[in-house]
């Protein structure tokens, strides 16, 4: 195995992970948002996330414009995205959240082939069903009555997909290491939560909770900052720049079956059999887009 071949074995093992992380998180979000408003928290859990990254900046002495440009531009629609994830979250249910946000997987081909001109294989789009199939199933029968909380993770779901494009196109033009673009992402949405919060809603901008009154919620934060901030987009950058996006996205189409997963445990939300029978097949979606077919056929006729 060479090492790009290892490498790419590491990347898709990696956002296996996020995919797990990112599922837990519809569940963390929903309880660290019973202490503290949707801007506020999004502030904190960024603004902790830049601050312990930003010694990476200095990687941006060596960028060009067109580069940061590109950088800034991903770190606004992340903001975008968890604007619309949390304000969503607070409306609905977190199954409901984790499933709609798994619409990335059948949009990125499509903004992928627009943006970057490459035609995802028949694989691809075989796995793009099944998850589709999968996400109508998790559900529950089909049966998705929209509410605004909803409509607003729906448009989550665009920006991700649009996000993974954006992001794969500066990566493949720039030698910037995947930390450096996670610390200027971090701080757009952290400063873009601020600012929001400061102009439109003061309210959201509340009294941060103590640490001896308020245990969870710092527990809650930590996760947040540590699993699904740190590790999962300097793991999603570090894909990006090897892989396409249509692959990283099904990599990461299992995010709701562990969504809906943890919402059933940590929140009591029910599940039916047929929402099991939905995360099956976007984990199946998932496996298959990992397995290398060119490589097995090659073997084969080696054999």
């Amino acid at each position: 195995m060479s090492k790009q071949e290892r490498l790419l074995m590491l990347s898709d093992l990696m956002l296996l992970a996020v995919a797990v992380v990112w599922g837990t998180s519809y569940g963390v979000v929903k309880s660290a948002l019973v202490f503290y408003p949707v801007l506020g928290l999004l502030a904190l859990r960024f603004g902790i996330t830049f601050v312990l990254l930003s010694p990476a900046l200095r990687h941006l002495r060596a960028t060009d414009a067109r580069t940061l440009r590109g950088v800034l531009f991903s770190g606004v629609l992340l903001l975008g995205i968890f604007l619309c994830e949390t304000f969503g979250i607070l409306m609905t249910r977190a199954a409901n959240a984790a499933f709609l946000i798994s619409l990335c997987v059948v949009l990125t081909p499509l903004v992928e082939w627009l943006l970057l001109k490459r035609k995802p294989s028949r694989v691809e789009w075989v796995a793009v069903a099944l998850s589709l199939l999968g996400a109508w199933l998790l559900a529950g029968d089909g049966e998705l009555s929209l509410n605004p909380g909803d409509a607003l993770i729906l448009l989550a779901a665009l920006l991700r997909a649009l996000t993974v494009c954006v992001t794969k196109r500066v990566m493949r033009d720039s030698a910037l290491p995947p930390l450096s673009v996670t610390v200027v992402q971090s701080g757009v949405v952290a400063f873009g939560s601020a600012a929001a919060a400061w102009l439109f809603a003061p309210q959201q901008w509340q009294a941060v909770p103590s640490i001896a009154g308020h245990a969870a919620f710092w527990g809650y934060v930590g996760y947040l900052v540590i699993a699904c901030t740190l590790f999962a987009f300097f793991a999603q950058n570090f894909a990006i720049k090897r892989s396409s996006p249509t692959r990283v996205s099904l990599l990461m189409g299992s995010e709701p079956a562990f969504g809906a997963l943890f919402a059933c445990i940590w929140l009591g939300e029910r599940i039916s059999v047929s929402a099991w029978v939905g995360g099956a097949l976007i984990v199946a979606a998932s496996i298959l887009a990992t397995v290398r077919w060119t490589a097995l056929r090659v073997s084969a006729a080696q054999a």
